[in-house]
């Protein structure tokens, strides 16, 4: 079932992060596989290239020969200035609006700085941008975002590249709760497929990560894999998940005495 985010229509609940994959053929194939339309896609990798050297291997127009939208980040930065200075720079470089913006506030987590990450989704959203703010599970950091004009949040499930899954369902649980008209993505620590599977049957609007697959033995297959378990997962909470129960229920109701065989 198609779904919308900003102003764009989209099948897939999958997006997918480009770096780190042994070779751009894999990540080609890679984005295949995961039927994936929304590739992410580091700034800084793109803006420190010798174009006269072409010392990315064509990586632009892999991506872009896959048919998907690209969503540029801002990874790396410690700056709302900084933050904000690259998206400029990439909105001429790639043609597009959407920015995934992160701003990151500590080394050893990369947990984002929500006071200078709303700073800078004030500025690109009066700047015609769509921002897509990496941000904790914090519900009041959220709706701060919202207050400025995001239209989407990436709350984390775990630190970046950690594969722990989803550490605070709680956190997440209530994020959906609380904004059940706002398009949410766990982005970030997301592991194995049962992990994007788990973000799904809460009722997360899709999920994106990277190195669970660009690491893997065999990222095409692992991609594919968190096809299934994330179109699992989005099938099980439309279809409504029973409640867990403290003491056993019996699934067949047995009334008088039992048959004798």
């Amino acid at each position: 079932m198609s779904w919308q985010i900003g102003d764009v229509t989209l099948e897939s609940r999958f997006f997918l992060g480009s770096a780190g994959y042994p070779s751009p053929e894999v990540l080609r194939q890679s984005i295949l596989a995961s039927g994936a339309q929304v590739v992410t896609l580091g700034l800084r990798r793109q803006l420190g290239i010798d174009r006269n050297a072409q010392s990315d291997n064509g990586f632009v127009d892999v991506v872009r020969s896959t048919g998907v939208h690209l969503l540029p980040n801002t990874a790396g930065c410690r700056s709302a200035r900084e933050a904000v200075t690259l998206a400029m720079m990439s909105r001429e470089l790639l043609g597009t609006h959407w920015i995934k913006l992160e701003v990151i506030g500590d080394e050893q987590t990369l947990q984002p700085d929500p006071w200078e990450l709303v700073q800078a989704a004030d500025e690109l959203v009066r700047n015609g941008f769509e921002v897509f703010p990496y941000c904790t599970d914090d519900l009041v950091s959220c709706q701060r975002l919202l207050d400025v004009g995001c239209r989407i949040l990436m709350p984390w499930g775990a630190p970046i590249g950690s594969g722990q899954g989803l550490i605070n369902p709680w956190a997440l649980r209530t994020l959906r709760a609380r904004l059940p008209d706002v398009p949410l993505v766990v982005d970030a620590g997301i592991g194995a497929p049962s992990h994007a599977a788990q973000a799904m049957e809460l009722g997360y609007d899709a999920v994106l990560l990277n190195s669970a697959v660009a690491q893997a033995h065999d990222p095409v297959k692992m991609a594919a894999g968190f096809r299934d378990a994330i179109a699992a997962g989005r099938a099980g909470y439309e279809a409504g998940i029973i409640q867990p129960q403290d003491m056993a229920v019996a699934s067949t109701p047995v009334t008088g005495r039992p048959f004798i065989l």
